[in-house]
This record gives C-alpha cells, sequence and structure tokens, in this order.
C-alpha cells in the first residue's frame, strides 16, 4: 500500500542494523529491532492478512535476522499481538492527551467530540494499523477476541468516566447501566470496522458527526440534532 502510515513504515530496502560488535549500546539496538519488527507485522499483516504472514517475510520488511526475530518474540502470533496492543496503545493515549489538553472549563460535549476527532484522526492518518487492529485481528483466534474485549473495556470506561464528570455539571442527564458504555465503544468499533473493510480509511473523521450525536443520545438523552454549547 502506497500510504500505511507511520506504524507501517518498515526498512524494506535500506540497510540492516549493524551486526557484530557496533558502538550503539546492546539495548539500543534490541529497541530499535523489536521497532522495526512491530512495523513491519503491521505492514506484512495489512497487505496479505494474518493467515498468510510469515516470519520470512516480517524479517525481510524489518531488515533483522530471524535470530533477532526470536530474540524478542516466540513467533508470528506473539509479534503480531505486541504489535496490535502497540498500536492501540498509540490510539488511546492520542485520545487522551488531545482531551487533557483542553481548559479545565471546556464545555462536555468539547471534550466529548475533540476525543473522538483525535481518535478518528489516528485511525485515518495510519491505515495500516486500522486494519490490522479492526478488521485481521478479530478472525485472529481466541487470544485476539480477549484482546479485543481488553480494548473495549478501556474506551467503555473512557465513556463511564466522561459521563460521570458532565453528569455533575448536568444533573438532568440520566444515569444508565454499566453495559451501555461498553455497547456505545461496541457500536463505535463497529462504524470504524465498516469503513475501514470497504477500504475507506480515509473517511473516518466523518464519523464525527454521527457518534457525537449517538453519545449524547444515549447518555446525554438528548433528541437527535441537538447540541450542547461547545464553547469551553
Amino acid at each position: 500500500m502506497a500510504h500505511g502510515g507511520s506504524l507501517a513504515r518498515t526498512h524494506e530496502g535500506a540497510p540492516g542494523l549493524p551486526r557484530g560488535r557496533s558502538r550503539l549500546p546492546a539495548d539500543t539496538v534490541a529497541a530499535a529491532q523489536r521497532d522495526r519488527l512491530l512495523r513491519a507485522m503491521i505492514a506484512a499483516v495489512s497487505t496479505v492478512g494474518y493467515a498468510d504472514v510469515t516470519v520470512a517475510a516480517v524479517v525481510a520488511r524489518a531488515r533483522v535476522s530471524r535470530t533477532a526475530f526470536y530474540a524478542h518474540f516466540a513467533g508470528k502470533e506473539d509479534c503480531f499481538f505486541a504489535a496490535a496492543n502497540d498500536g492501540a496503545a498509540r490510539l488511546f493515549d492520542v485520545t487522551l492527551a488531545a482531551v487533557k489538553h483542553l481548559p479545565p472549563d471546556a464545555g462536555d460535549e468539547l471534550l466529548l467530540r475533540t476525543g473522538l476527532r483525535a481518535f478518528l484522526a489516528f485511525l485515518a492518518s495510519e491505515p495500516a494499523f486500522a486494519r490490522v487492529f479492526y478488521v485481521e485481528l478479530p478472525g485472529a483466534g481466541l487470544r485476539a477476541q480477549e484482546r479485543l474485549l481488553t480494548a473495549h473495556a478501556q474506551w467503555a470506561e473512557l465513556n463511564r468516566r466522561w459521563h460521570e464528570r458532565a453528569r455533575r455539571r448536568n444533573p438532568g442527564w440520566p444515569a444508565v447501566p454499566a453495559d451501555v458504555y461498553r455497547a456505545l465503544a461496541g457500536a463505535t468499533a463497529e462504524l470504524v470496522r465498516d469503513l475501514v473493510t470497504a477500504g475507506h480509511t480515509d473517511r473516518l473523521p466523518l464519523l464525527e458527526p454521527t457518534l457525537v450525536g449517538l453519545h449524547l443520545a444515549v447518555l446525554a438523552a438528548q433528541p437527535w440534532g441537538e447540541r450542547l454549547q461547545t464553547a469551553g
């Protein structure tokens, strides 16, 4: 793919890391090897699918040896989940950072909108990772399903924290069962997955109005289309 994003930027065709004695500290070399392998795994899986990826293809893209690969990972599955976890952690951190940069008195819809905008923008800028996480990971077995459940729980907790803060400032907003937060996280993932599967990852930011409206309809009992003031 022409543009897979920074998480799929591999060293294929570039020089490998220094072999033998090197002026680079061993831990620096090890960290660089691992980073290369994670990016190579994202690039490879997004191109041919997880089932058809081989360790040989990953090390070729990463420009490291098979020995180095097995020094970091037990096998293909281990590397795949490490790559998915790394990308998911970056996505979560970017979303949180965007919200934390807002002033303390920012309005509730602005907090929600800013987080969703950062979430969608990150995925749109990382199409290879988006495909790996939302298309390839769900079909990669029981361990993958557990990883997805963990991700949904993280986003559900973020929804809960936002909602509880908003209810303190908006007493008329309804209380909801805990499962509702997971349902919203799942609905968001499904809408993202549909666009990524169709090859329209670049259109993900267009989901912002739908996702904001959905969250406000469920968590603020707002009629569809009605919005809170976005001023902080």
